[in-house]
């Protein structure tokens, strides 16, 4: 049996595996998708588990909140209430743990590893931000940038602060990252292309 006709595997994603990723590997289609099965055979019931679990806790904590609208909030009380419904548990000892077969980016270079959907921009953009940090969130949320002269941080998004962050980074890409003509001060959009960077100004493409 494969999985190409259990309907909870995506085609699209059963033909990519097969015809883009396995290509490149020792693995042959039938040990994967074996492999596969059996993972999700055996991990399936724990996870549908604990999103049970997940969904009656949310309930209890919700109903707890409403129950106490209007009344002031009790940080003692609140966490009571969370470990009497296991949300909280006690801190147990330290201990140590290995693993084998994992990619050198994720046993090497510590950071938060994110699954997100590459076809919405700002999750990749968050999640890339997360695993290597932003310059961008660097010199906006910091005294980087002086909050004076309408350049002030708020709760609401301040467009001069914006714009002098982008022309601070730019300026550090030039500094750092030359092109090979023009500034990073007027590109658009970059694109990868055959090993190259190129950076895209309204004018022309120029090269890292």
């Amino acid at each position: 049996m494969t999985l190409q006709k259990c309907s909870f595997i995506n085609e699209g994603f059963y033909n990519f595996i097969n015809e883009e990723v396995l290509p490149l590997h020792t693995l042959n289609a039938s040990t994967f998708w074996h492999d596969f099965e059996t993972l999700v055979a055996d991990l399936a019931p724990m996870n549908q588990a604990l999103l049970v679990t997940r969904e009656r806790m949310q309930e209890q904590i919700d109903q707890w909140h409403m129950n106490r609208k209007g009344q002031p909030f009790d940080a003692i009380e609140y966490q009571g209430f969370l470990e009497e419904i296991q949300y909280l548990v006690e801190e147990k000892e330290d201990f140590s743990i290995t693993t084998e077969n994992v990619d050198e980016e994720i046993a090497l270079l510590a950071g938060p590893q994110l699954v997100v959907p590459v076809n919405n921009a700002r999750f990749a953009l968050n999640a890339a931000n997360a695993r290597w940090g932003s310059l961008y969130d660097a010199l906006y949320g910091t005294d980087v940038i002086p909050a004076a002269d309408g350049l002030e941080r708020g709760h609401q998004y301040n467009e001069a602060r914006g714009k002098r962050v982008i022309a601070i980074a730019k300026d550090f890409l030039d500094e750092h990252f030359p092109l090979e003509m023009g500034s990073h001060q007027n590109a658009c959009s970059y694109v990868v292309y055959y090993n190259h960077l190129l950076a895209f100004s309204p004018m022309v493409v120029l090269q890292v």
